[in-house]
């Protein structure tokens, strides 16, 4: 039977999808009972603190119906990003009507008993929240977590040429600043090898208090600027439904044919010959509360800011104007939507989109379907150390080796990403097998690296963009990493929050996949960055992260090239956790061989038996430890000047890799034992730590253990422009200041002469560095001699 999807028939059957969904919607932010009114409404009936938002609700229901007659009439797959804030009812209301929702919680049933517990269970203790959360089938985007609409659609449909997301951006959230670094999203589209993005912009006119920017300018205007941005507008607008269902199924229609007229096209050549089309995006203006109350108490509602939240004051403790409330979902016709029992009628569940065509049952939106990365070994990277410090290199150099391989031999499902520093965090050689994605025209005599497919993206100057792209990336199955610079980690802090809270919330649901591992690295640190000075230098996204469930957080502090390929093999190889790596790009020292390396990176952490003067089982007079590069540096550079000044000094120095296995198991499940932790760092000897950040997270780790004379020497929030080893000076963390500190606190006045003769020399280099600008001879040409 053909089925005439512009018929007046059709599109009545996705009015009526339409207001069964909005009933539902109302009915979650207000009843614990009585869901159909098949009884008179008493208290008992209504929450006592009804708690949601309504200002997005009907227009995006408005549009999940238009959707599904879209995904019915083309066979598209496509699935949903809610941008606007706190618009839970949407997925959760739309998913239950195409059963999505009855399948991952067979509690709720389709009739009027899961009916009343879908309404209770809304924004109610015990219950969901009012946004897109990962409970929600259909979800990978968290509601209200604004600004990354865009930039999580792009990073998901980026090698998945036959999908559609469906983002939906309010225009609140178009006022932040990663939403506007969104629209450059079609920069990095290919049309032959990656899906599309289907921009819709709700113009619904009000945030929380205010009217909107973008909905007070004109069509007119917004069509040049999003031209200008590379976008072909359509509009669709209106008050009445009636007018406005024929002009959305129309426009549809046309920028659904034109996506696949342009894939189409494009397909007919090489994803490197591509050309960066002008996609479709739609301006759709409807009022803010849509189908809701116009007017209540002699203030307009609908179509302004205090449609938002919750637009009537009825609740179980004022029953004044239930009326109102009454009116609103009786205005729906719940009796031509739902059967006497609470079921859909017989059209609208012939409706629904069947099968994973469902976009609340896409599987991208659950974890897609990842395929393991084929991994080089690691090992055939590692460098040859001979005495330990004796040989110089870059770390990210040697790993960008690795990376290469990593992107030759998975050329579908690996990406990098970041903020224009591929190079500057030295990871060149990853560009002789691939260049950078970039869909706008390229200059042969100024660009480098670029075309219209490649595996790195990072030719946009934005954090949250490119961190937007790598989490929707790998939550949709896929492996990859974004490297930046340490102090600006912290643009993207909050979104790593968000993405911390995603898969632990996730992880609670056991119809959930597991998801690939969100990998960060930062390359160019607090202790590097001498020459750009004070605002580069902040590593205090380790603490950020350190405050998160240690279940899924990892930060790792490799020292040397060995250590950051055994670090990266396992990021790589990892699920469902958040792994931060701080490391050096600058030439450095190398200390641990492949086998060292691989033992600090299993176990975390390890007694470096080459830098000790304890044998193993030997109670230390002092332990030493380092986590972090220069840390480690400056800690070994410290015990080489301790031996010749006291040999009889008895010294256990510790490397730590993986910082939180230092925390309690009470507080990380990968923690070490206090009988572990006291075999490492004895109950009561001074352990002087040097750290790559600042101090408090130490002593926090500490605070819990037996052994509190802990003398920690991290970053103290000194700098500017300087040497990099006045850097660490000025910080306390050079080895003069660790080896007079750890001499003072063993010997006390016995080593007054040495204390004096490290403060000399600390006088010596500010003498140096200021006459000539650059490190003293005895710095920079230190290195490590036996000391056993």
């Amino acid at each position: 039977m053909t089925v005439d999807y512009n018929s007046k028939e059709y599109l009545t059957l996705v009015d009526k999808w339409w207001r069964a969904a909005n009933y539902l919607s109302v009915g979650q932010m207000f009843l614990r009972d009585n869901p159909l009114l098949q009884e008179e409404v008493t208290a008992d009936h209504v929450k006592l603190n009804p708690i949601g938002h309504w200002g997005t609700i009907g227009g995006q229901n408005f549009l999940y119906a238009h959707l599904n007659r879209i995904i019915n009439k083309y066979n598209v797959n496509m699935f949903y990003i809610e941008g606007p804030g706190h618009g839970g009812q949407v997925m959760v209301t739309n998913s239950y009507l195409d059963g999505s929702y009855t399948e991952r919680y067979p509690e709720f049933t389709q009739d009027i008993a899961g009916m009343k517990k879908l309404f209770k269970t809304f924004s109610f203790p015990g219950g969901i929240g009012s946004h897109a959360a990962p409970e929600t089938p259909g979800s990978m985007h968290e509601g209200g977590e604004l600004g990354y609409a865009l930039s999580h659609a792009t990073g998901a449909i980026l090698d998945n040429p036959d999908v559609i997301a469906a983002t939906v951006v309010g225009d609140g959230e178009a006022e932040t600043g990663p939403l506007a670094a969104g629209w450059f999203s079609n920069v990095f589209i290919n049309p032959v090898s990656d899906g599309a993005v289907l921009p819709i912009l709700y113009l619904n006119g009000g945030k929380i208090a205010n009217p909107t920017i973008l909905a007070r300018k004109s069509n007119e205007d917004l069509t040049k600027y999003f031209e200008g941005m590379g976008w072909k507008p359509y509009i669709v607008e209106g008050t009445d439904p009636e007018q406005v269902h024929p002009i959305m199924a129309k426009v549809l229609d046309e920028v659904i044919e034109e996506i696949q007229a342009i894939q189409a096209e494009a397909r007919k050549g090489k994803a490197e010959d591509a050309k960066m089309p002008h996609w479709p995006m739609i301006l759709y203006r409807t009022p803010k509360g849509w189908t809701g109350p116009e007017e209540v108490e002699g203030k307009t509602i609908q179509g302004s800011f205090r449609a938002h939240q919750v637009p009537i004051p009825v609740s179980g403790r004022n029953m004044e104007d239930i009326d109102l409330l009454i009116n609103w979902l009786k205005s729906y016709g719940p009796e031509e939507l739902f059967t006497e029992n609470g079921e859909l009628v017989d059209e609208l569940k012939e409706f629904a989109p069947k099968g994973d065509h469902r976009m609340a049952m896409n599987p991208l939106t659950n974890g897609g379907n990842p395929k393991p990365l084929n991994m080089p070994n690691w090992k055939d990277y590692a460098l040859e150390i001979g005495t330990p410090g004796s040989k110089d290199a870059q770390d990210m150099i040697e790993f960008g080796g690795f990376a290469r391989d990593i992107v030759k031999e998975n050329p579908e499902n690996f990406r990098i990403f970041g903020p224009d520093e591929t190079k500057s965090n030295r990871l060149n050689k990853v560009f002789e097998v691939t260049n950078r994605q970039w869909l706008e025209p390229i200059s042969e005599k100024f660009d480098e690296n670029m075309s219209a497919s490649g595996r790195v993206i990072d030719s946009q100057l934005s954090e949250h963009q490119n961190q937007g792209f790598l989490e929707a990336y790998v939550l949709t199955g896929r492996h990859g990493f974004f490297a930046s610079y340490e102090s600006f980690f912290r643009t993207v802090d909050s979104m790593i929050t968000q993405h911390f809270k995603w898969i632990r919330k996730s992880a609670k649901h056991s119809w959930r996949k597991p998801y690939q591992s969100l990998n960060l690295i930062s390359a160019s640190t607090v202790f590097q960055q001498d020459h750009n000075g004070y605002t580069h230098q902040d590593p205090g996204l380790l603490t950020h992260i350190g405050e998160k469930h240690g279940e899924y957080m990892r930060a790792y502090l490799p020292a040397d090239t060995n250590s950051l390929l055994a670090v990266m093999d396992k990021a790589f190889r990892s699920e469902n956790v958040i792994n931060y790596v701080v490391t050096s790009k600058h030439p450095r020292p190398q200390f641990f061989t492949a086998d060292e390396a691989e033992e600090l990176v299993n176990e975390g952490l390890k007694v470096i038996d080459w830098a000790s003067t304890v044998k193993d089982n030997e109670e230390p007079d002092v332990v030493i430890a380092a986590a972090g590069t220069e840390p480690n540096f400056e800690a070994i550079a410290a015990i080489s000047y301790l031996v010749k000044a006291f040999p009889e000094l008895k010294i256990r120095f510790v490397n730590v890799v993986d910082l939180f296995r230092l925390r309690s198991p009470e507080i990380d499940p990968r923690g070490l034992s206090d009988d572990e932790f006291d075999a490492i760092f004895t109950k009561d000897k001074p352990v002087f730590f040097a750290f790559h950040s600042y101090e408090g997270m130490l002593k926090d780790i500490f605070f819990t253990r037996h052994n509190h004379n802990l003398y920690a020497h991290g970053y103290r929030e000194n700098g500017e422009i300087t040497t990099p080893f006045d850097m660490r000076v000025l910080n306390e963390l050079d080895r003069f200041h660790l080896s007079a500190h750890v001499a003072d606190v063993v010997y006390g006045d016995k080593a007054r002469d040495y204390v004096a003769e490290m403060k000399g020399k600390v006088q010596e280099h500010r003498d140096y560095v200021e006459e000539y600008g650059a490190d003293m001879p005895e710095v920079e040409d230190w290195k490590w001699e036996d000391i056993k």
